[in-house]
């Protein structure tokens, strides 16, 4: 019964052991196929001395069989509230990160749960009544990651049978027979009445997952392809979607999606991306829990999700402590042997007596101006980066230093102002240090 194509002998499995029928037969299974197996149970405290009663019977049978047993306590419902989740939720995460953890502790090769066909026909109705795509539809997979399946071929009935025939007993989740669960429900009155039309209606959902499994992998293969010749990652810690090319390929909309995905992003997100993509929307960004993406032009650019420094007062020379690094300010006299001016994008050399302390180091604003070293008028800074052809997160990124009469001294990493200019008579040079995270002059 087992599918043993997806397991290896001499490889050590941590087996899940609810003290349910389809994980007491998992574990007599793998224990008489002679594989390497310990076991682990949790208890989530969620039905008082039922939850109990369910360890102990697992205690007895591991002990029984001559399987090292390991068990965790917890506290479902805190851990649910904390962490605005529902106690299924919840649950579930709790127990896949102590397995996963106790699974490299102890050098097993994965953990194996007890999921079968009925299990996986169930999730597929569920998936289509939520409404779900071509991943949702293919249903549970045997070999996800680190979790192996070896049962997901096997009915509950044929499961219920075998422990049967081995005179083996199990204990039985009350919540189970309940119709309040969604899964319940699917299971106690879906389930039957479809089975009113089909005898095998579940044969014939779980075949059709299959098939939409092996569809899938070319659908994958496809869109990895296709990724490939819409996305130029890392151009200076940015990655580009050529959006020009993307609208050229089958079902941009889903291609779309399925790279936005990478980076965390919602489908209902990517539909906002798709529209900005469309009516070309500037100088605004969605975020994902880790990244950032905007519309320019023909593409999209996608970031890593930053926290901009606060604006620093420096009231006098020194080191302070600015983002992820330091701002270094301090006097050098130009008559020094050891005096130059420095080519440096992150260092500026300013005529001492055109800058008058407290300066302030920011993000630029709208309407700030400046005069660029060597123009003799004013320019807005947005049209300074523009016309650097700075994409949105590197103006957005972008820095100056201004001093307190709010002439603004320095666009750090780009140009210097004029006014302050090192000249033939400049006796004594403010020079100031940027950190090294700041923005760079191309």
């Amino acid at each position: 019964m087992l599918n043993e194509d997806i397991l290896d002998r001499h490889k050590l499995y941590l087996v899940a052991v609810s003290g349910g029928a389809d994980s007491v037969a998992l574990l007599l299974m793998m224990h008489d196929g002679g594989y390497r197996i310990e076991a682990v149970h949790c208890n989530f405290h969620l039905r008082g001395k039922e939850a109990d009663r369910d360890e102990h019977f697992v205690v007895d049978l591991c002990s029984r069989l001559g399987v090292r047993l390991h068990r965790v306590h917890f506290d479902t419902r805190e851990y649910a509230e904390l962490h605005k989740q529902s106690i299924e939720t919840a649950a579930r995460n709790l127990r896949y990160a102590y397995f996963s953890n106790l699974c490299r502790d102890i050098g097993a090769e994965a953990i194996v749960v007890a999921h079968h066909r009925d299990d996986n026909v169930e999730t597929v109705l569920m998936n289509l009544v939520r409404g779900t795509g071509l991943n949702g539809m293919s249903g549970i997979r045997a070999v996800n990651s680190n979790v192996l399946r070896p049962l997901l071929g096997v009915s509950r009935k044929e499961i219920e049978d075998y422990l049967s025939r081995r005179g083996q007993d199990y204990v039985t989740d009350s919540t189970n027979l309940e119709t309040d669960a969604t899964r319940n429900k699917f299971r106690l009155e879906v389930m039957p009445l479809l089975a009113t039309i089909n005898p095998s209606v579940a044969r014939s959902i779980d075949t059709t997952s299959r098939h939409l499994q092996e569809a899938g992998a070319i659908v994958d293969w496809a869109l990895g392809q296709m990724t490939g010749q819409v996305l130029t990652k890392d151009v200076g810690g940015i990655d580009i979607i050529d959006t020009q090319k993307l609208l050229q390929l089958p079902s941009p909309k889903y291609l779309l999606n399925h790279i936005c995905s990478l980076y965390g992003f919602t489908p209902q997100q990517t539909d906002v991306v798709f529209q900005m993509m469309g009516n070309g929307t500037k100088g605004k960004a969605i975020a994902s829990p880790t990244h950032e993406i905007a519309a320019e032009k023909s593409r999209l650019l996608i970031a890593p999700s930053s926290v901009l420094p606060q604006p620093l007062r420096i009231p006098m020379e020194g080191r302070y402590v600015f983002g992820n690094g330091h701002i270094c300010v301090e006097s050098v006299s130009t008559s020094s042997p050891d005096f130059s001016i420095e080519r440096s994008p992150n260092v500026a050399c300013l005529d001492s007596s055109t800058v008058t302390f407290p300066l302030t180091i920011r993000q630029w604003h709208d309407g700030d101006r400046f005069t660029p070293f060597g123009m003799k008028g004013s320019k807005l800074v947005s049209d300074y980066l523009t016309d650097r052809k700075k994409n949105y997160f590197e103006r957005r990124r972008q820095l100056v230093v201004e001093d307190a009469k709010g002439t603004i001294l320095w666009l750090v990493g780009e140009r210097t102002s004029e006014k302050c200019r090192v000249a033939a008579e400049t006796r004594e040079v403010i020079r100031i240090e940027a950190p090294s995270g700041s923005p760079k002059g191309e």
